[in-house]
Formats: C-alpha cells, structure tokens, sequence
C-alpha cells in the first residue's frame, strides 16, 4: 500500500502565485459587472454616514506616486467604514480649471489668437474629459471603489451654478471687494496668485546698498545727509516712493569722508565692515519717530521721497531704513495708504517696464536691474554691489519668479471673519495633531485672499459694471447667473454681451442709458475646488456637509484645506469637515524627490504592471505615510516577500479545509483544546489591534500585526505542529476538526481585515472558503472582537510555554548543524527546567511531542541537575538525541512502536489505526 494516498494531504485550487498583474483587471472587470459598488451602498443603507469627501486632483497628466498614495489611502478607509457599521458611499472629483490646461492646449499647437474665447474655452473642456478618462481608468487599475460614473467635476454646470452661490454669499456677507494693492503677479503666467499658489526656490538676486540725499531734514538732520537703503530688487527702485525707519529704533549718523549716512545704531559696524569704512564715524544719534516727515530726494528722478513711520521694519539685515514703493510690496502698500501715497507700478502684466519708469521702459523688470544699478553709479547713488543667493517666490506652475504688483484685483476679506475661521480651525480634528498649528497659523497670518485671475479658463466672476464703473452684485444677478451656469454652462458668459446675461428688465442707478459691462477675470481655481462642500456635498443626496474627512497631501494646508475651510465659514459660520488627515510626499529609495532629469521617477502604472495593484496598496499600508515615504524596486520586493507570505498562509489554511462543512464540523470555543482556543485568542487579539489601527488610520499597524500573525501564531507554531493533526488523523478525529474550526475562524477573520487593504486578494479568497454565504467579501462586515472569560489567562499560559518552545527549537537547531540529528522528528529532547517550567508542561494535555514537533519528549529533573553536555537556555536545560525505534512509512514519527500491529508492519499503531477505518 502507498500510504501517501491515505494522508488527507491540503487541496485547494486557490492559486501559490498572485499572478497579479493579469488576474487584477480581471477581478476588477467582474467588480464592475456586479455593480459592487451600488450593491454596497444598498447594503448599507440606513446606517449612519460615514463621508470622506474627494480633493479633486487636477485633470492633467498621468497618475504619479502621490495620486497613489492619496487614493489609496482613501479607499482603506471608505473600503473599512462600509465594514464597520456605516454607510460610506465614495464620490471621486476632478478640479478643472486654471492655467496648466491652457498650456497643455498651447503646447499642443493650438492657437487661442485664432478663436474666440468661447470656442478656446471648448478646447479646454474636451481636453480635460479626455485627462479624465485617463485618470479614472489608472485610479480603477488600482483597485480603488468608488462612485465612477457619477464623478463631481468642477468644470459641469451644475457645480459652476454653485460656486455662484458661494460668491455671491460671500459678497452679500461683505466679504467680496475690489481694490487695488500689491499682489503676487507671475509675468509668465500674466496672473495674479494667491498665496496657496506660490512656492520657494532659492534665486540669484543683485543686493544693493543704496543712498537717498536728504533735502529737507526738518531741524534733525543736515540737508545732504545721506539715507542707506538696501534691497535685493534694484528694478523696484523707479517705484520708490519714501523710506521707512521704526519709530523705537535708535538711528545713528555716521561721517565718512566729508559726507553723512544714516542708519540703524545696531546695523553700524556691519555696514562699515561691508563699505570697508574703517575710519567712520557716528556724530549723532536719535529714534526713528524724529525723523518722520524728513524729505529725500529720489536718485535719480526728479521726486521726493519722504521718510514715514513703520513697525514691519527691523534690524535683522539690511540698514533699517526699508526703501519703500507701495506698488510692489503689501508692508509697502500699508505703510503708503496711511501716509497718502500713490501706488505706482511701472510694470505690466508681461513684467516689463512701462513708460512710469523714463528711461527703462520695454525692459523685463528683471533684466531691468543691471542698467538701474549702473544708473544708479552714474548719479553717485550706488554703495555696494554684491549678489545673493536667497529663497524667492516662484510660481508654482511655471516655476518662475514672480513679483508684487499693484493691480486692480477682486480679494475676499479674511480680515473681517478671521476670528471665526480660527475658532472653526480649533473644532477639527488633526492628523497629525500638528495640522492644527500649521493652518492655524497661516490663518492669522494670512492677508485677504486675491480670488481674481487674469485668464479664460476658469469660472468668470459674476460682476456686472454700470455705466459709471459701480460693480454691480445683488441677490438676483447671483441668482440669474447661477441659474444661467446650471443650465448653459459658464461659456455662456463669455457667449453673450452683459445686457443678455442680465435679468429681464434690469435696471441701475448707475446706468442711466441702460449700458452695462462685465467682469473678464476668473476666479481662483482654489475657489472652484474650495466650494465643493456646496457643490457637492450639500447637492448630492448621498454625501453630507461637513464632511467626516478630508484626506490630502501636506501641501493642501495652503491650498484646499485652506481655501475649503474659508469658503465653509463664510458661508455656514462652520468647517466643512469634521476632521483633516494628512500624508507627506513620496520620495525615491534614496530620499530624493521624483524627477525626470535624475531619472527616478516611479509610476503607479509600471508598478500595477510589473507587481500588481496590491503590492503598491500592500506599501502604502507598509509606510509612515503621515511623514515623507520612500518607495524603489528594492522596497517593493520586501513588501512583495511580505506579501507572499500572507498568500501562502491563506494557501495552507484553505487548503486545509476542503473537507470541512462550518454547519456540521465547527467546534464550540469551551469545547476546544486549549492551544486551539489561545490561537482562536490570538486571532481575537488582532482583530481587536486591526479596528482600532483601521479606526486611527494608522495602517502600518495593521501591515506588522497581520504580518506578524501569519509568519508567528501560524506559521511558526500553530500551521507547523498542525500538519501532524491535519494530515495523519482521521477525517472526522476531533483533533482534526477543532484545528480546521480555528483555521476557518483565521481565513474568514483574515479575508475581512484585509479586504480594505488586499481588496482583490480578500475577495479571491473568499471564493474558496467552504459554508460562505455572502457572494464577495465587501458585502460583509468586519470581524467583531470577542470576550473570552479565560483569555487572558490562556494567552499569559501559552505565551510562556511559547518561550520553552522557542528554547527547544534552538537546541533542536544545534543539534542538526552538529548532525546529531536530521529532521527534528527524528529527535528526542530531555528538558531539565525549574519548579515553575515543570509546572506549567504539567498542566499542558496536549501532546508536547506534536507541539515540539519531535519524536521523543522527556522531562528528566531540574535545571541545576542537567548533564554537562545540555544546553543551557532561558527556560530550560536541553539535551538533544536521537529517537529510539524506526520510522513510521506514514507519520514520519520514530517510535519503537512501528511493526506493533501485524497486519501493517512498517507504520505505527496510531497510524494502523486511521488505515484500519479507511
């Protein structure tokens, strides 16, 4: 007889390779024929909202790493709370708007001179849709479940007729003005920027020390003083307009020569050292406050330039004496209203010189500086010349420098509801915890929000202009245009003249002859995507304002979450959300930021390609993605490993469970072994770590412990020592189908808690699993955590002996480099342990020989009496021989009782025993 064929050997068609690049799409087509996702939310229906609300990512481009991050994230999420008791629909958005997609459309030789505005704009909308569909199609790739059909999209004119809404709101409050002042202005865009839309990079910049002659020192300096100036923007020079002191500072004036300077007393060794001025000397000192009203003259236009009275300047660097030109700069701009000041600009939108600037106009402002500063050397001006490399505002599409520049722009005042926006920044929940200061403090620090945009592809601002230049924004021309939007769409506005888009009948003081213009700016794209809380979660049925999350990248402090939360409060008083979680970026295997001139750049879709979906969703469960993450073909294939091992558990357990029916073979817990019931402890203890971990977002978490779960509890010790229970007992022995009674309760339980994270792998596996009813997993609930009235107990019992184990499997181990033995069932093991050691193998009724996985088990006295050839561990004093007798042709054990039962004499009577009954 072969007694192969009588071993109830694993079966299971659940495949040992992933095969997850082809078998994925698979799944996911079958996903979309099911309707998963309606079937879910039907599920689910009547149990409270759970509403983590999309920040639309922007319709340009291919999916990079950090899409992937940000979704995936979100679809652990919404993927754990339609498990947890909630109903948590998913409706994905795309932002639309704004400058990068009228360059896409430029880059590909369209020429927007050639049509008209309405027609460009139709461009832009057929080439978003395309980005669109791109996008979704690589957001679905990876696995991520949504509301795919029924996006919100902010260029739809449903969405448009909404935004509306929340400007007109906004202005009706009185938050909504037009104004003149300096703003961030990118001559490559030829646009104004919000804050949110400017980063840092470090720039090569001229730094000049300047003097402006005193003319009229009003009794407290000498007429032909000198005032110092220095700054690191010469082409702002023909703006200047005064120079600004701090009315505390003390100021010194310094001989040098036959000639006087002024500056701050703490700046003077400084500048004696960078002038080289060693002889110099100070005559005179007095505050900054006397020398208010002092009168300069310009360098080198014929103008005054007075000395005014401002708290923004300080002694970090520079002179103390700030040179002032209100049209480029916001302290500037302050400082010059309060003194009177005209807001003169010289440059336009392009960033070159205008005929304010007399002998420099046509110049690009920055190629500007060398002949300003050679002019100024001419008139005996110019101190010093050097260049600095410092940080410097650039926009952060085009990556250019940009400027402040006094232009005509709409701004919403921050000002005048500021105290709410941070009381609702308080009333959030932050992850990380630090999230709170970060927007807390940009709130109070942030000046009024320029929402004005000089381009055409972007929702219009919805002013009208009388016939005496009175921006005209009532109740019902919002109400008209909003309803306009919704059923033509925006284009309409740049379609008809502003007679057609007014009311019927509309009249206004203001235009006697019944004559009205309309705006041509934009608004903000930050506007757009920071009124989705009333374009989406207010107008669609399934979602809810505030939302329970939101969930971006740490740059979104400045943008949506920002723009989101300003929109909310102006409106409703309240934040849109409810809490706000963040993640950091994604970084190369070395820590440097993705680009394609170092060639570093990892796509999502090479990695779906060459991995699979999951081992990209199995990393991101992996990272600290709170902070900055690394990802590389290197740390992809330590995740793959890990994923490996959570499939080949699944394997084994499956496997072993082809004859088991849950209805007829399950074994009550009291009834259970004590080793199956401190497994089926175990397995509680993960359940119970996993939803809490699912419930703080921290995932990681659950990556180690699930890890931890397959590779220890069952791997290392309980699927090990099973085999001999599993393979060789009788179907129905009870030892047998208490094991296969933990095992389902483990591959059901695992399914579960990893369906958020290994969505295809889960829903694989659960087509294999015997007695389920349920057609696919995501229709399920998660596991729920049990009260075992001995749990605690039992694990403190089974974690000691786990301890003795790990002792013997070290022993074991020795042995077999030292060839004492093969396999470890060819062993016998003698232990000499302590009192307490003793005590607890006593009180172990399962067999210690299956457990050690050996042949023979002896304890033969006490730690202190083990032979000088033992072992010596932790937990026991350890002696490894052979074991006595021969092999069983079935079991494998060594035992002298092979031969016992005649009729089978190569096997054990244990053996014999389940051929007998077969």
């Amino acid at each position: 007889m072969d007694y192969k064929d009588t071993l109830l050997m694993p079966k299971t068609d659940f495949p040992m390779r992933g095969n997850l690049p082809k078998r994925e799409p698979e799944m996911q087509a079958k996903w979309e024929e099911e309707n998963i996702y309606q079937k879910i939310q039907e599920r689910t229906k009547g149990r409270p909202l759970y509403v983590l609300h999309d920040g639309p990512p922007y319709a340009n481009g291919d999916l990079h790493m950090g899409h992937a991050l940000n979704k995936t994230l979100k679809d652990f999420i919404v993927r754990y709370k339609s498990m947890a008791g909630f109903c948590a629909p998913y409706v994905p958005g795309w932002d639309t708007h704004g400058l990068p997609i009228e360059q896409a459309l430029t880059n590909k030789g369209v020429n927007r001179k050639e049509m008209s505005v309405a027609e460009f704009r139709e461009k832009c909308v057929q080439y978003a849709y395309e980005q669109i569909e791109n996008q979704r199609t690589e957001f679905k790739r990876l696995g991520i479940r949504g509301d795919w059909e029924n996006p919100y999209i902010t260029l739809k004119p449903e969405y448009e007729a909404e935004q509306i809404k929340v400007f007109g709101e906004m202005a009706k409050k009185g938050y909504i003005y037009k104004g003149k002042k300096p703003v961030y202005w990118s001559p490559s865009s030829e646009s104004a920027l919000a804050e949110a839309e400017i980063e840092y990079k470090d720039k090569r910049s001229p730094s000049i020390y300047v003097s402006f002659t005193v003319t009229d020192g009003k009794g407290v300096v000498d007429s032909g003083t000198n005032i110092i100036i220095w700054t690191t923007t010469p082409w702002t020079i023909p703006a200047n307009l005064a120079v600004a002191v701090h009315p505390d500072i003390t100021y010194a004036v310094i001989e040098h020569g036959d000639k006087k300077y002024i500056a701050a007393e703490e700046l003077v060794s400084n500048l004696k050292g960078a002038f080289d001025w060693s002889d110099a000397k100070t005559v005179k000192t007095m505050k900054g406050t006397d020398l208010e009203h002092v009168v300069a003259k310009h360098p080198f236009y014929d103008r005054d330039s007075i000395v005014i009275l401002g708290e923004h300047v300080t002694v970090d660097s520079g002179t103390g004496c700030v040179h002032t030109a209100p049209g480029h700069g916001e302290d500037d701009f302050i400082i010059g209203q309060k003194y009177g000041l005209d807001v003169l600009c010289p440059v336009d939108d392009k960033g070159h010189m205008t005929e304010e600037a007399p002998g420099f106009e046509g110049l690009f402002y920055d190629a500007a500086n060398k002949p300003i500063t050679e002019k100024l050397e001419e008139v005996g001006a110019l101190l010093k010349l050097e260049f600095i490399t410092h940080s410097y505002p650039h926009d952060w599409r085009t990556k250019k420098p940009v400027i402040f520049r006094a232009t005509s722009q709409w701004f919403a005042s921050i000002k005048d509801f500021r105290e709410e926006l941070l009381e609702s920044v308080k009333d959030v929940k932050w992850v990380p915890k630090w999230g709170e200061t970060r927007l807390y403090n940009m709130v109070r620090d942030r000046g009024d929000w320029c929402i004005s945009r000089q381009r055409v592809w972007g929702v219009p601002i919805p002013v009208f202009y009388a016939e005496n230049g009175e921006a005209i924004i009532t109740d019902e021309t919002i109400s008209h245009v909003s309803e306009l939007f919704r059923k033509y769409g925006s284009n309409i506005w740049f379609e008809k003249e502003a007679s057609e888009l007014l009311p019927e009948g509309f009249s206004h003081p203001g235009s006697p002859n019944g004559t009205f213009t309309k705006e041509t700016d934009i608004m903000d794209v930050w506007f757009d995507s920071g009124s989705s809380h009333q374009g989406v979660l207010v107008e669609r049925d399934d979602l809810m304002r505030p939302a329970d999350l939101y969930l971006e990248g740490s740059d979104q402090y400045r943008g949506w979450f920002n723009s989101s939360l300003t929109t909310a409060v102006a409106v409703t008083g309240k934040a849109p959300y409810k809490g706000v979680l963040s993640h950091g970026f994604v970084l190369d295997g070395e820590g440097h930021k993705m680009s394609k001139s170092l060639g570093n750049v990892i796509v999502p879709a090479k990695v779906t390609n060459q991995f699979g979906a999951e081992i990209l969703r199995l990393w991101v469960a992996s990272v600290d993605y709170q902070s900055d993450v690394r990802i590389s073909d290197a740390i992809l294939k330590q995740v793959s490993e890990v994923y490996r091992k959570i499939r080949n558990t699944f394997r084994f357990l499956l496997g072993n469970l082809a004859d088991f029916n849950p209805e007829e073979n399950t074994v009550p817990f009291d009834e259970l072994r004590e080793v199956d019931q401190f497994l089926l402890v175990r397995l509680n203890n993960l359940v119970k770590e996993s939803l809490k971990a699912y419930d703080e977002f921290e995932f990681a978490d659950i990556y180690h412990a699930v890890n931890n779960f397959c590779t220890v509890d069952l791997s290392s010790f309980y699927m090990d020592f099973a085999k001999d229970v599993l393979y060789i007992e009788a179907e129905n022995n009870f030892e047998r189908r208490a094991m296969q009674t933990v095992m389902h309760k483990c591959v059901v339980s695992l399914a579960k808690l990893l369906s958020p994270i290994l969505p295809h792998t889960a829903d694989e596996v659960w087509t294999y699993i015997p007695g389920i009813e349920e057609k696919n997993v995501q229709l399920t609930d998660m596991p729920e955590v049990e009260e075992f009235e001995n749990g605690v107990d039992l694990e403190r019992k089974w974690k000691e002996f786990l301890l003795v184990r790990d002792d013997v499997l070290k022993a074991l181990e020795e042995a077999r480099n030292e060839k004492v033995i093969g396999k470890s069932l060819t062993a016998k093991v003698i232990l000499y342990v302590n009192e307490d050691v003793k005590n607890l193998l006593d009180n172990i009724s399962e067999s210690l020989k299956q457990l050690f996985i050996v042949s023979g088990f002896e304890v033969a006295g006490s730690y202190d009496e083990a032979p000088a050839d033992a072992l010596k561990l932790d937990k026991a004093a350890i002696v490894v021989e052979k074991a006595d007798g021969e092999t069983c042709e079935r079991c494998w054990v060594v035992t002298p009782e092979v031969g016992k039962v005649e009729k089978y004499p190569t096997i054990c009577p244990r053996c014999a025993s389940v051929v007998e009954q077969l």
